[in-house]
Formats: C-alpha cells, structure tokens, sequence
C-alpha cells in the first residue's frame, strides 16, 4: 500500500480549454435596493397644511360651532342665574368670573381682526409694487414708498434705512428706481433676518428627523418648525399673524408650493452641494434628515416672498441651495473625489 505524498498537490489547469479563471474584480456590483429619501415627514405636512375641506364640511363645521357656543351660552347664563337666586354672593362672583372670559374672547377676536389687516396691508403693498412697476408710475411708486416708511414707522431696526431712504427719495425721479432704493434700503435687513430664521429652522428639521427614531416625531417636529418659521418670517416683516392668520399663511404658503410641483427634492438638488452620490453614502435617517431639512428651507423661501411687501426686484430672490449650503453644509464634509 503507497503512502499519500506529503505536502501539497499541485494540479495543472489546462487553460487552453477551460480559459482564464474569473477574478473577483470582475464580478458586478452589488445593486443598491434602497430606495432614496424623499422626505416624507415634509410631504405629509404639506398634505395636511395644503389640505381644504369641502364646502359641505365648512357648513358642516360651522353650523356645529355655532350651535355649541349658543347651547354653552345659555346654559352658562341659566346657570350664573340660577346660582344668583340660591347664592347671591357666590352668583354674583360666578357672573364676574363668566363676562371675565367673554372680555378675554373678544380681545382675541379683536387681536385676529388686527392680524388679518395687517396681513391684507402687506398683500395691498405687493400688488401695489406690481402695479408701479408695470406701469412705471412714480406717482404711484410715491405713494407705495411712503406706505412702506409708514408700516415700519416705530421699529428701530429700520430706522437707520428709513433715514437713508428719505434722504434720496426725492432726487430719484424714476419709478423702478425709487422703487429698488426703498427695497435696498428698507428690507434689505430684514431679509437678512428673515434668510437667518430659515437656516435655523431647517437645521432644527434635520436634526431632529436624523436622530428621533419615534414614529411620526419627525412629522410633528416639521410641522411646528415651518408653522415657527411662517410666523417669525410673517413678523420680521411686518405682517404679525395671531393663531388663524398663521394657519392661513401656512397654508396659502404649502398651497402654492404643492399647486408649483415644488414640494419635491432629491440627489440631484443635494449632490452640488454636499458631494457625489452623499444620499446614497448616508444612513436612512441621516438623509430624511437632509431632504426635510432641504425642504424646509424651500418653504422658507416661499414664506418670505409671500410676507415680504415688495418682489424681489432690484435685490435677488434668495437661492435655496445657498440657504442649504449654510444651514446645513457643516454637517458633512465635501466629498474629494
């Protein structure tokens, strides 16, 4: 019986037959089945603030709140009644406390009243820029300018700029002119502020969609982020809303983008600015987080040309990948190669 030969065998290939052995180096890729981000917390809060109901659910609604209110009314006031004939003290007390509360009410209607005309105001001073310019009426561009000192008369970050402005406005004898001086003199800070508010909210959006792993945490935190930054934009600007004119700026806001297609973005638009294919080289988390926070800005920019008094002339809208590249470049660095 032979022995096994010791050590190893070596077994020719004939590779004239069976060619060259593959290497690994030619397999193909592995296919990336992951589908990319798409911002799903920002669309749903544009669903939900975009959304409006139909005319038979505003009747519906209304017809209920209206009966509610007169049903709590009278038995508010049979009650105080009552209560007045059992305990006169105590009815009496009762009573102060009830026309108390109706007192707060009315404020707050009359602080909703004041928000929707000053939001009007602001709308009436943009259709009036439109007017002056397309019609090239310095007459007309008069007027707008000085409605425009007088909104932001009282406010001392404006003062520096209303003086400058008042300093020229009567030498500049063409419309569009006068027009952009008031634009760069007047809003120009205000801009500034109202980019700085952006920045920060879509920084907050995509901060909190990266690193909450709740349910729907990221939905609410877009939500009250983009209702914060509308309000803070809508108030830099003059336009202070209350609880209602807020809503109705949102939603004029998310309307507009939705009716536009813009309520959309993906690699293309993030892949200038944070490097090649850094969606794809990112946790799932970390780029909902990109593209909500993209989206936010988005919205901000929207909000601005909504509450600002006058278009964006003679200064350039603000881009929304410069306001991405700010507010959210520094968390990932470029990609070299």
């Amino acid at each position: 019986m032979s022995q096994p030969p010791k050590g190893p065998v070596l077994i020719d290939l004939d590779t004239a037959t069976r060619g060259p052995s593959p290497s690994p180096a030619d397999a193909p890729p592995v296919p990336d089945l992951t589908p990319l981000p798409d911002g799903a917390a920002m669309g749903t809060v544009a669903a939900v603030a975009a959304y409006r109901p139909s005319t038979l659910a505003r009747w519906f609604w209304s017809l209920l709140g209206a009966l509610l209110v007169t049903v709590i009314s009278l038995a508010a006031w049979n009650y105080a009644l009552g209560l007045i004939a059992a305990y006169p003290i105590l009815g009496y007390a009762v009573t102060a406390l009830i026309a108390a509360f109706l007192l707060v009410c009315a404020a707050i209607v009359v602080k909703e009243l004041s928000a929707f005309r000053r939001l009007a105001r602001i709308d009436a001073l943009h259709r009036a820029a439109d007017a002056a310019l397309a019609e090239d009426d310095l007459e007309k561009a008069r007027s707008l300018t000085d409605d425009l000192v007088s909104l932001y008369k009282g406010r001392e970050d404006t003062r520096w700029g209303r003086d400058r402005f008042s300093a020229r406005r009567d030498e500049i004898f063409d419309a569009p002119a006068l027009i952009h001086h008031a634009e760069n003199e007047i809003l120009a800070p205000l801009d500034a502020q109202a980019r700085r508010e952006v920045e920060a909210a879509a920084r907050q959006v995509a901060a909190v969609t990266a690193m909450v792993p709740l349910a729907l945490a990221d939905v609410a935190a877009a939500l009250t982020s983009n209702l914060r930054m509308i309000r803070r934009i809508a108030e830099i600007y003059g336009g202070r809303s209350g609880t209602l004119g807020s809503w109705r700026l949102t939603r004029a806001v998310f309307s507009h983008l939705v009716a536009t297609g813009a309520v959309a973005v993906g690699d293309d638009m993030l892949e200038p600015i944070f490097g090649a294919g850094i969606l794809g080289k990112l946790s799932r988390r970390f780029g909902e987080g990109m593209v909500n926070g993209a989206l936010t800005a988005r919205v901000g920019v929207a909000a601005m040309e909504v509450c600002r008094p006058l278009p964006f002339t003679a200064k350039k809208r603000p881009s929304v990948r410069s306001i991405i590249r700010s507010a959210l470049g520094g968390l990932f660095t470029q990609d070299k190669a």
